[in-house]
């Protein structure tokens, strides 16, 4: 195993992927808590809460590698590259991802990159926002009489087109959470209306767990209108499923409709 001097101390290069959760610094696991304890490097996404950074000693260094809807200046080769230096030069990386490290999280790529070095790298799972936030909002993803399923779908895919699996995923009854889609909101929205769904209850949800949340409820055929009057942008995340009508904003639009049958 390669092995760098830093500080008169002997340190083994190692990598730990830690999910930092949906948002909320308190929603990250002890197990993560103590991966930072003992980090010399922090490498830190877009999405994390930078108040975990104060977990990490105070003679690691913090990099942020994060990446924005339509900013890419750390792509994922650059970031690759950072982890594996930063490794064999100064010890133990943290590699901080919001939510978990396995839910479009490119955190496989990044297992196996440390692989190929022969760099030693754990997991560290996290609460991935895709349940973790609807969750916060009472929305569960699946419940008995109304879901038995739920599928979590990329709303654009690495070549900017609506993913493939959202047509396969309309024609089920499962909850459908999707991630990185509020620029697509209007497509998706017709894919459902292709499948006669127009009245399907859905959430969208930005910023969730923390105070920046903003939450648009609504069925297909009117979700884009709210979400504009709301003004709810990235990031955010859309759940489409009879489940949203558990949340209490969906109330007065059932009254609505019912209204509407009876007439």
């Amino acid at each position: 195993m390669i092995a760098t001097q830093t500080k008169n101390n002997l340190k083994e290069p190692r990598i730990t992927l830690v999910g930092a959760g949906p948002g909320d610094a308190e929603l990250i696991t002890i197990k993560g808590i103590k991966a930072l304890q003992t980090a010399d490097v922090v490498l830190y996404d877009a999405l994390v809460n930078e108040e975990l950074l104060s977990f990490a000693p105070e003679h690691a260094t913090k990099i942020y590698v994060g990446k924005r809807s339509g900013d890419h200046s750390f792509s994922q080769e650059n970031i690759n590259k950072l982890m594996i230096d930063y490794a064999l030069n100064y010890g133990h990386v943290v590699r901080l991802k919001g939510g978990d490290p396995f839910v479009f999280g490119r955190g496989y790529e990044e297992l196996d990159h440390a692989a190929d070095y022969s760099i030693p790298a754990q997991v560290i799972p996290g609460i991935s926002s895709s349940i973790g936030v609807p969750g916060l909002q009472n929305i569960p993803v699946t419940h008995r009489g109304l879901s038995e399923s739920f599928w979590v779908v990329t709303g654009t895919t690495s070549d900017g087109k609506v993913s493939a699996d959202l047509y396969q995923a309309a024609r089920t009854k499962a909850t459908v959470v999707v991630l990185m889609g509020i620029h697509k909101l209007a497509a998706i929205t017709d894919i459902f209306k292709a499948e006669g769904k127009n009245r399907l209850p859905v959430a969208v949800i930005q910023s969730g767990s923390t105070a920046d949340e903003k939450v648009a409820i609504g069925v297909v055929d009117t979700i884009v209108e709210v979400v504009k009057e709301k003004g709810i942008s990235s990031p955010a995340l859309i759940v489409f499923g009879e489940v949203v009508s558990l949340h209490p904003l969906f109330q007065p639009i059932r009254e609505f409709y019912d209204i509407v049958a009876q007439e």
